[in-house]
């Protein structure tokens, strides 16, 4: 199995469809006079439905156990067609498609089962995936295409070179893989004076997004959110909530985390743990979906 503990839990929607085609208008009737020797073809394969979606991780060996919190089948005949539709639904770190394709499968062969016995020509055609949605692919490409961001190390080790950056490497690493340009990169000292001049130095260059990383511990020289926080013009707690919220699954630690988020101007500013883990875990929380709110901020006439 692929790890997926670094994904978060949206909701994941995926429909499947399957195609069985009868030889004759007789077998047609028969399934709606409900006259088939071996009983109600469309409940009982139904019910094989369910199972067979609730069983796929049991018999596909890389499918993720998961919870099924919907599925849905729905059957259409079109002449000597029998159109089976299998929506299925969770609330969860991966998707449905394979879980909703097993079960458009099953649905086809209970149909088959029931119905050779009065039908000898009986084929099951075209089962494929009709649509999904849920997950990374569903924010990847909605975003501006132009946002720039800076990343600014707080760390008095760091600035004076007794301990390597690497937490500002991954959220760069990160920022570029998602399409954002990085227009600076800066370590500093955990002092008030410095962290306000460079954050106002950004938003008056009119960046996008200004990254800290370090300075939101319990120490005291962690000092980054209460230096920030008189400068916002508003806050945006959800950000900071999603960030703990994700860490806490992780780690208890999470809840000693001061990160926090707001806006100046039109630059977004967050403020993230100095560990690296901390500053993965953050931005694993946050990106892509946070991107829209460049949207918001600027307005159509930059997408």
């Amino acid at each position: 199995m692929i790890d997926i503990t670094s994904k978060i839990s949206t909701l994941r929607v995926a429909t499947a469809q399957a195609v069985v085609c009868v030889s004759q208008q007789l077998t047609i009737d028969a399934i709606a006079n409900k006259t088939v020797p071996k009983g109600d073809v469309f409940e009982m394969s139904k019910a094989a439905g369910l199972l067979g979606v609730k069983k796929t991780p049991e018999l596909l060996p890389d499918c993720h156990p998961m919870p099924i919190e919907f599925t849905g089948i729905h059957y259409e005949i079109k002449g000597l067609e029998i159109y089976i539709n299998v929506t299925v639904k969770t609330i969860y770190k991966t998707g449905v498609e394979v879980e909703a394709m097993h079960g458009a499968s099953i649905v086809a062969l209970n149909l088959y089962d029931m119905l050779k016995p009065i039908d000898k020509g009986i084929e099951i055609r075209n089962i494929k995936l009709i649509n999904k949605k849920g997950g990374k692919s569903d924010f990847t490409d909605k975003h501006r295409k132009d946002i720039t961001a800076a990343v600014i190390v707080c760390s008095d080790t760091i600035v004076t070179g007794a301990k390597e950056d690497k937490a500002g490497k991954v959220i760069m690493s990160k920022l570029e893989s998602i399409g954002i340009e990085i227009k600076a990169f800066e370590v500093i000292a955990d002092e008030p004076e410095d962290i306000r001049n460079v954050f106002l130095s950004f938003v008056q260059d009119k960046i996008d997004l200004v990254i800290f990383c370090g300075g939101t511990g319990l120490s005291k020289r962690d000092v980054t959110p209460e230096t920030i926080a008189p400068l916002l013009d508003r806050e945006i707690p959800g950000i900071a909530e999603a960030m703990r919220n994700y860490g806490q699954q992780r780690t208890p630690y999470s809840m000693l985390s001061r990160s926090l988020s707001g806006v100046k101007d039109q630059t977004m500013v967050l403020a993230l743990p100095g560990s690296t883990k901390g500053a993965s875990e953050s931005m694993d929380a946050l990106f892509p979906p946070l991107l829209h709110a460049f949207r918001i901020f600027k307005g159509a006439r930059h997408d």
